[in-house]
């Protein structure tokens, strides 16, 4: 193994080297890497591993720039036990140059942001967020310049819409603004005013249009001084070419391409984009790779600093996720909003909810039984695989701070919801919920007890605070009335319910049927 990883060393340094007299920059970065810090079970992904592949490229190239375009954290149990304590460090020991927020960053509240960005190494960038008044106040540039061989890149950074995305009890106060005419007006005075060479955007705004909020390529499409996007929010896999449903060269309002680049999720690709500064004109010549982070380095290549730095709280997250709790009788994929787990979710919450109604009719004759349940495909963040489940599994899939809750709503708030849940390709909804639509998304009849839902009408479901808020494009039910709130996170009864299904020798099997139903005629 250690004389293949040093000739994979050796054939990367002539694989990317360019000419020899050519000024050339190489642009790394990630995005999405969502506190994933090991290898999966495939051996990809994994922090150390990509500080050996960074490393290998710094050492055969002259000017290496390394760039996160948000959501560094959130996704496993070194985020959920430790609230940021060993990402972001880590992503100085990595070296990164240059930073961005993701919509995850803002979790714990803008106070948690504050206590690591005000001693970070690297440039945090937003040309769009105002933190004026707030406590980020004077921490974030708009814009940054490197100057390369005589060449002056400028690099600004766009983040996404907070509306129904972020709780705005955890912005502190932010002010967004508008994201395509800042990114305009940004790029117009880094080209003209402040003459750079080339400009790039690094933005966490995502390539899949879901809602009304523009994406990377509507942005490329609308600018005319951006040369390359450096992006991230969607986890889209950005291959290189201008063919297929993601490609990574746009035309620009002007005609000219830019380049669009982002790498998927949780740290399984470092890109790679190389400029030759002599001729940095044509986003068609940049030389845009994806290379797979793998566990092709050898042991003794591995940084010794961040394996140390890791340890302590390698030890408690390991006893979590080693702890076996259930079994489950097929894997069930999170990236189904209309499937297994989406049903297991909806229909937990129900049943839980339910049982939390009876309790509370006890001391309240009057409050009332529960219609359905609603939760958000966006909240379950991993696969459950078949065989064993673990309690670090379960911590893992609904790692966020929500609270269930039960609450009412009227038909019509319901309806609205269910309208783009139905764009969107689905939504977890317990077994009480049909929907019909059509492929395009449009909705033609929601069923609830099998009967037509009535929108005047007012529903008791049981939910999470975050859907509650209005969030994750799910406006209307911001309108509904809380009823009850859980003391606890929502993985504790989900943890809870699991384990007794262990107990008693049951194994996890949820209904795969969907209960959004998408018709062709």
């Amino acid at each position: 193994m250690h004389s293949r990883s040093h000739l994979f060393s050796l054939l990367l340094i002539m694989l990317l080297a360019l000419p020899a007299g050519a000024a050339g920059v190489v642009l790394l970065h990630t995005n999405d890497t969502h506190s994933q810090l090991d290898s999966d079970a495939s051996g990809a992904g994994g922090v150390l591993q990509r500080k050996a592949l960074i490393d290998s490229i710094r050492a055969a190239e002259d000017d290496v720039i390394l760039i996160d375009a948000g959501d560094v954290v959130q996704g496993s149990l070194f985020f959920k036990f430790f609230r940021g304590e060993v990402e972001y460090p880590l992503m100085d020991m990595m070296g990164y140059d240059i930073r961005i927020l993701g919509n995850h960053e803002f979790d714990n509240g803008i106070s948690d942001i504050a206590k690591y960005y005000r001693k970070t190494s690297g440039t945090p960038l937003s040309a769009n967020y105002d933190f004026s008044g707030t406590e980020l106040d004077g921490i974030f540039s708009p814009y940054t310049i490197r100057e390369v061989k005589g060449k002056r890149i400028g690099f600004f950074g766009i983040n996404v819409d907070p509306e129904s995305l972020i709780d705005r009890a955890n912005t502190g106060g932010l002010k967004f603004r508008e994201i395509i005419p800042v990114a305009n007006e940004t790029a117009a005075f880094l080209k003209n005013e402040l003459h750079c060479d080339l400009v790039v955007a690094v933005t966490h705004i995502g390539v899949v249009k879901q809602n009304e909020k523009p994406t990377d390529y509507e942005l490329a499409a609308a600018s005319h001084d951006i040369d390359i996007i450096i992006g991230g929010h969607s986890h889209t896999v950005i291959t290189p070419g201008e063919d297929g449903s993601t490609p990574s060269i746009v035309l620009n309002a002007d005609g000219n391409p830019v380049l669009v680049a982002q790498t998927g999720k949780y740290g399984k690709n470092l890109g790679y984009i190389k400029i030759d500064l002599d001729n940095p004109a044509d986003a068609r010549s940049f030389d845009y790779r994806l290379l797979p982070v793998t566990d092709r380095f050898a042991p003794e290549q591995l940084d010794k600093d961040i394996m140390a730095f890791l340890s302590p709280y390698r030890a408690r997250v390991d006893s979590i996720n080693s702890r076996v709790v259930a079994y489950a009788d097929r894997t069930m994929d999170n990236t189904d909003r209309a499937g297994s787990l989406a049903n297991f979710t909806a229909d937990l919450a129900y049943a839980y909810g339910s049982h939390k109604a009876d309790s509370l009719r006890i001391l309240d004759p009057a409050f009332p039984t529960l219609d359905f349940a609603l939760m958000n495909v966006g909240g379950i963040r991993m696969v459950m695989n078949e065989g064993a489940v673990t309690e670090g599994q379960i911590l893992n899939t609904y790692p966020f701070s929500n609270h269930l809750a039960l609450a009412s709503v009227k038909g019509s708030d319901l309806l609205e919801a269910l309208k783009v849940a139905a764009r969107k390709g689905g939504e977890s909804v317990s077994s009480q919920i049909t929907v019909l639509a059509d492929t395009d998304g449009q909705l033609r009849e929601v069923l609830i007890n099998g009967y037509p839902l009535d929108p005047d009408k007012t529903y008791e479901y049981a939910t999470i605070d975050y859907v509650l808020g209005g969030n994750d494009d799910l406006v209307s039910l911001a309108n509904s009335q809380l009823l009850w709130r859980d003391d606890v996170e929502v993985a504790a009864p989900i943890l809870g319910y699991v384990e007794q299904m262990g107990r008693r020798g049951l194994v996890i099997n949820p209904d795969p049927r969907p209960r959004f139903i998408y018709l062709s005629e």
